[in-house]
């Protein structure tokens, strides 16, 4: 059975690997990456202010899954957040978790008060993108704020009016 919650601190370590892990998966190795973010130490702590939320995915009790919103770096004031570290274990892929924690991310960041979410991630990450497509994601032509991952080539945000 699947359960979507917030991230708890005993999460950190779990939720450090998936990401790790799955980015490899899609070879996206090294600086430039989410991988590489300095919140991913910490998670829990990271997502403690107001105006921030990450939840994590299990699966017959285990972590499989996660992903959160927060105010885009560098456009803290601007209405706008990013959907930050949606990443699923390969056994978590295809249970519709994905369509269930967009939605709560989505709802989410409403209920904060953001207008709009963006997101980035990588040519390869096809799956995810058509996720994000089914709920009003668009591309962009060039990144928004200051989220360091140079990395990543596929920009896409959605108006959450």
């Amino acid at each position: 059975m699947v359960i979507i919650r917030e991230v708890q601190e005993k999460d950190n370590p779990i939720i450090k690997s998936l990401v790790i892990e799955t980015l490899r998966e899609f070879g996206a190795k090294g600086p430039g990456f989410a991988s590489s973010d300095e919140e991913l130490k910490n998670m829990y702590s990271a997502y403690q202010a107001n105006n921030k939320k990450f939840y994590v995915v299990e699966l017959d009790g285990k972590v499989l899954g996660c992903g959160g919103v927060a105010p885009l770096d560098g456009e803290e004031n601007s209405g706008i957040c990013e959907l930050r570290k949606m990443y699923f274990d390969k056994k978590l892929r295809g249970r519709g978790a994905g369509k269930q924690l967009i939605d709560l991310c989505i709802k989410t960041a409403q209920d904060i008060g953001f207008h709009t979410m963006y997101l980035e991630t990588i040519p390869e990450m096809k799956i995810a993108q058509n996720l994000y497509k089914s709920r009003g994601f668009e591309y962009l032509c060039s990144s928004k704020g200051n989220t360091c991952h140079s990395a990543c080539q596929v920009f896409m945000q959605k108006s959450l009016d």
